[in-house]
This record gives C-alpha cells, structure tokens and sequence, in this order.
C-alpha cells in the first residue's frame, strides 16, 4: 500500500524521456560517427587487419635491444626530456601565477581580467606541437625550442587552473586585510595567497607530469628530448632499438608521475589538516575565551 509521502515522491520525479524523443538525440551522434568514419576511410578490411599487422610488429620489438640504444645515448635524451618539461613547467608557473590574480573576477577588475582571460584561451588554442614548430625557425632544431613551447602552454592551462582557484577563496580574509587598512597588494599577499598556494602547488606537479609526456613527442619534430631517437629507430625499422626506447621513456615517465601524485597528495591532504585544525581551535577559543 502507497503511503502519503511516496505518492509525494512519484509526483516529484519527472516523467521518463519517450522513445521518439531518444531516437531524435541518438541519430544525430550516429550520423556524426558514420560520417566520420567514412571520412577517415576506415573500412571493415582495415579494421579486420589491423590486429595482425600490430601483432607482427609486436613480435619484431621483442627482445628489446637495451644495450645499443644505451652506446646511443637514449638514456641522456630521456632526461633531456625531463629537464624541458621541468623547465617549461617552471617558467608556466612564475609567469601565470601574477596573471592569475588579475584574471579573477573577484580580485581584478573587468577591464583588466577580460584581456588576461582572452590571452589564457588563445595561449590553451594552440597546441605545443604547434608551437615548437613556430618556434624551431626562431630558435633552431633543440630543447630550447621544446621548452620555450612548453612553458607558453603551460601559462594557459596554469592560469586558468590558478584563476579557478582564487575565485573560489573565502573572502574573510582579504576584508580583514582591507579593514587594517592594507592595500590591495596585501590583501593578495595575506588574504588570498595562504589560501590557494597548496592547490596552485598541485596543479604544478600535475602539469609537470603531462610535460613530461608532451616533451617525448616535441622531439619528433626536433625540438629535443628521447621523440628525436625513437623516430630515427622507427625510421630505420630498428623496432628492438624502438622498444627499448620505449620501455625505458614509460619506465621514466611512470617513475615521476608516482613520486608527483604522492607530493600533490601528501600537499592537499596537509591544507585540508591545517584547515581542520584552524577550525578547531577557533572553536576552542570561543568555548573557552582564550585569546592567543
């Protein structure tokens, strides 16, 4: 037997989408796919061949050929890789933190933060492959150009990362700051800055890691890193030589992103503890009229 309250509750919930109005939503992402795969003429031979062809180049990669790729180098190209991605990762970060604060909306003015978001959405538009290439005539063929490439799409993504985070800031703070008669850079400095800090810091760590990947594949087109040695093996059909370079860059890569999520776990699991224990000796305080 139905009771008072579930009536109530059927009553609330909406009624259920009729079929005619799915097929009218799903045709349209039919189409799309069918269109885009005529597109990239895919058919159903390529699709049936593709596992055997992969297997056949799996089998030729196999034993690894960890000793030759060594005499070349791989292992010095490799952490040429790491070096641009932590470079770029650090010039992303000093340049977009500033900005960042004139970005927000709830610290800038419009006439100041419209711009600044502008630039953050055309910097993010244009990818780093594309930038190195833009760059690689300026610079030349080498890590300068890869990491000049990565630090200016670091600066997008880290701005509006940044941006997001002060805009979500309790705003306590900074009132207190200007009712001491601070000014507006010391209500950035005491105000917001303590706030965001750890989250900003893990979004660092994090862009770092997807550097890391991104700089293996600047070096294909010769802006530095372990891209330049994998493509000359592939090139060559040194496919043991290409599977150490592989094995060796994944091994790396999975290295740096294990110790970075550890720091950036360990970064906001000690903001949320600080904050805990703030409060609770806020609350202390006012229970027992203590004043430090």
């Amino acid at each position: 037997m139905e009771t008072l309250s579930d009536t109530s509750t059927l009553a609330k919930r909406p009624p259920a989408p009729k079929t005619i109005h799915r097929w009218f939503i799903a045709i349209p992402f039919l189409v799309a796919i069918v269109w885009s795969l005529i597109g990239l003429n895919i058919t159903l031979s390529r699709l049936l061949d593709a596992p055997g062809d992969a297997w056949s180049i799996l089998r030729q990669m196999v034993p690894p050929a960890f000793g030759e790729v060594y005499e070349r180098g791989a292992v010095g190209k490799i952490f040429e890789s790491v070096y641009i991605a932590w470079i770029g990762t650090i010039i992303g970060a000093f340049v977009s933190l500033p900005l960042a604060f004139l970005a927000a909306h709830n610290v800038a003015p419009i006439w100041i933060r419209s711009p600044i978001r502008q630039l953050f959405n055309a910097i993010r538009a244009v990818p780093e492959l594309i930038l190195a290439v833009i760059l690689i005539p300026v610079t030349g063929l080498g890590a300068w150009a890869g990491t000049i490439a990565i630090g200016l799409h670091s600066i997008g993504t880290l701005g509006k990362w940044a941006c997001e985070s002060i805009e979500d800031i309790d705003e306590g703070p900074v009132e207190a700051t200007r009712a001491c008669g601070g000014k507006w850079v010391s209500g950035m400095r005491w105000g917001v800055l303590p706030q965001v800090m750890p989250v900003i810091s893990s979004y660092w760590l994090f862009r770092f890691e997807i550097n890391v990947r991104a700089s293996a594949v600047l070096g294909m087109i010769g802006a530095g890193g372990v891209g330049s040695e994998l493509v000359s093996q592939l090139s060559f059909r040194n496919f043991p030589a290409a599977s150490a370079v592989l094995i060796m860059t994944m091994a790396v890569v999975l290295t740096i992103d294990t110790i970075s999520a550890a720091v950036r776990r360990r970064i906001i699991k000690g903001a949320v503890n600080t904050d805990e224990e703030s409060r609770t000796l806020e609350a202390i305080t006012d229970l027992t009229g203590i004043r430090s």
